[in-house]
């Protein structure tokens, strides 16, 4: 679908396509609310309780598209009114519509919904949302006392939900923690003879970035559940795996019909790097016609290129202790 990136509209334009139900939106409309004044903000609350709802949530569904490919746009405002919609399919889309943005106002807003939403869809939508607060809380770029309400709030989630998904996706928000609880959560749910469970344990694992889960990735690629094989591919990808890289090679040269399990073993080949892997990419890369997979191996080959320079940079960063023990070995190996 074509969008122009005009907003010259007036309010009244904009008003009269959201409430004519005999005719599709316009797309050309949708950047009026990217950038929304507070003026049209305020009017546009007045009307979207009167726009029925398979709209709402179209409109909602349009805005997340065309965040994802332009994130010049920004529909935060619009998202932001529509935590209160009075559907939940609605307030679910507006949550994953502010799933890139790192607002740390958005915290309070979120956790309301975390904690008093009467929707499953919605409470885990936004227990996945508040995993950015827990990541940029990591990296100490929000507040502490911000960083410790959101871990705290997704620690009682995944301890008190009785709802499988929230506990799920709450799980896979604090894997970015170093809180001291979380391994045992991950292992818990790894030993948990639950599928499900399973695929967010392994998600967690990647996540976590702890080599300590290098076994366990290892074992599910013989995984009879192809799901739990591209968690599994994943998580090594991110862990950087050296030692699956064989084995995931093995796995493209053998083929596959998954799509899925294709696009998660180039993408983690390209985090792990190492022999034989660029040479892969670049033969997919001109034996195929399909469009995505030209974006995904060509996303993959820059990507490669950067864990190949991490990698590089990584052995010219010698620590000083760990030079002297290389060369008092040089000097033994003359005698």
């Amino acid at each position: 679908m074509n969008y122009s990136n005009q907003k010259d509209f007036e309010f009244s334009t904009v008003k009269i396509a959201l409430l004519n139900a005999d005719a599709p939106f316009p797309p050309g409309m949708i950047d009026y609310f990217s950038d929304i004044s507070e003026k049209d903000l305020e009017l546009l609350k007045g009307v979207w309780p009167q726009v029925w709802i398979e709209r709402r949530r179209g409109l909602l569904e349009d805005m997340e598209d065309l965040a994802e490919s332009d994130t010049l746009l920004d529909f935060d405002p619009v998202a932001i009114m529509c935590l209160e919609d009075e559907d939940p399919v609605a307030r679910a889309t507006a949550i994953r519509l502010l799933w890139q943005s790192d607002r740390e106002d958005l915290v309070p807003l979120l956790l309301k919904r975390l904690q008093e939403d009467t929707e499953a869809i919605v409470r885990s939508a936004a227990a996945t949302a508040l995993g950015t607060f827990v990541e940029l809380g990591e990296l100490e770029e929000i507040r502490v006392e911000t960083f410790q309400q959101v871990v705290d709030s997704l620690i009682r989630t995944y301890q008190d939900a009785r709802d499988k998904l929230i506990c799920r996706r709450a799980l896979e928000s604090l894997s970015y923690s170093s809180h001291p609880d979380i391994p045992d959560f991950i292992r818990r749910a790894y030993e948990s003879n639950d599928e499900e469970w399973l695929q967010s344990a392994l998600f967690a694992m990647g996540r976590s970035y702890d080599k300590r889960w290098t076994h366990q990735v290892l074992e599910m690629f013989a995984h009879p559940d192809s799901e739990i094989r591209c968690e599994a591919i994943r998580a090594a990808g991110e862990l950087e795996t050296q030692d699956a890289r064989e084995l995931i090679i093995d796995l493209l040269e053998e083929g596959t019909d998954d799509e899925e399990l294709y696009f998660a073993a180039i993408w983690a080949l390209s985090k792990i790097g190492g022999e034989g892997v660029r040479e892969l990419i670049e033969i997919a890369l001109e034996e195929t016609e399909d469009m995505d997979e030209v974006l995904l191996l060509e996303d993959a080959l820059a990507n490669l290129d950067f864990t190949e320079q991490v990698s590089r940079f990584d052995l010219m960063n010698f620590d000083e202790d760990d030079l002297d023990d290389w060369l008092d070995d040089e000097d033994a190996e003359e005698y």
